[in-house]
């Protein structure tokens, strides 16, 4: 698998986004715990978590407790694992979410995730989304407390625009590393952010990556390109989708998200697909 930088560390060039395995409709455990081995077996090295990613309250932390047991049981070598997690969501009950991006709520939570991922640093934190409620920079300001005190390696936002990745370049320098915002062939909002990104040299991890090209279903008339080209090169159209993504820019490193082994192997072999001018013009053009 080729590889691409996130700060300072060398990771996989395709990511698993890990949430698929601890919400709604997640798979039992040992299923969720093959998906993670799978990944590793196939070259990932770059698992994204978040202490909200759970069924409700009363299961907070499921998906970073999982991503530690399946990390702990691999039997291999997993010291080259970037680990990134997130904190500033919260689930209040039910299926509800909320936020909290206070300092004293982001401290609290990286110290929860500290102990639930078994580490004494955590590798890459994020925050997970702006709060309305408490002024960004206040939270920004706790993401740099937290690497100064050593409690985090690295730092991310997710879901933020171009001023506020500018106001974090600001506020936590060069322990900021990347960004995490929505993208794919159906959701390309994030264009400016992934530009910015690479004009900073930003690591830009697309969330939902394959979003609109579902793997059960077909492709409607909007992503035909997508579908004519795994065609012709004999893969399936999420390797093509992620291949484009990886096309956009040298910052760039998807983060699909998985529940099956089968669908994670697919996922990372898109590394190794490099796709022409031809094809990215035309994935490009589609809209």
């Amino acid at each position: 698998m080729q590889h691409r930088r996130i700060g300072p560390v060398e990771v996989g060039a395709i990511g698993l986004g890990a949430m698929p395995m601890s919400v709604a409709g997640r798979p039992e455990a040992d299923r969720a715990v093959r998906t993670v081995h799978a990944a590793l077996d196939a070259g990932v090295t770059l698992i994204d978590t978040a202490d909200a990613y759970a069924l409700g309250a009363d299961d907070f932390g499921h998906n970073e407790s999982l991503v530690a047991h399946a990390l702990a049981t691999y039997g291999g070598d997993t010291s080259g694992v970037l680990v990134a997690t997130k904190g500033g969501h919260t689930r209040p009950g039910g299926d509800a979410w909320a936020l909290d991006g206070s300092p004293a709520h982001l401290r609290a939570a990286c110290e929860a995730s500290l102990t639930r991922l078994g580490v004494d640093a955590i590798g890459l934190y994020q925050f997970h989304r702006p709060d309305p409620q408490v002024p960004y920079a206040d939270s920004l300001g706790a993401l740099r407390e937290l690497a100064d005190a050593g409690k985090i390696r690295m730092a991310g936002i997710s879901n933020a625009d171009p001023d506020q990745i500018r106001q974090a370049r600001e506020i936590l320098g060069d322990h900021l590393v990347s960004v995490q915002n929505q993208f794919s062939p159906a959701y390309r909002d994030s264009e400016p952010e992934l530009r910015l990104c690479a004009e900073l040299g930003l690591a830009f991890l697309p969330w939902s990556p394959l979003g609109g090209i579902g793997r059960a279903g077909g492709l409607g008339d909007r992503f035909a390109p997508f579908a004519r080209i795994a065609e012709e090169r004999g893969v399936s159209p999420q390797q093509v989708c992620l291949a484009w993504q990886l096309a956009l820019a040298p910052v760039v490193v998807p983060i699909p998200g998985a529940s099956r082994p089968e669908t994670i192997r697919d996922s990372a072999a898109a590394a190794d697909l490099v796709l022409d001018e031809r094809e990215i013009a035309a994935l490009s053009a589609t809209n």
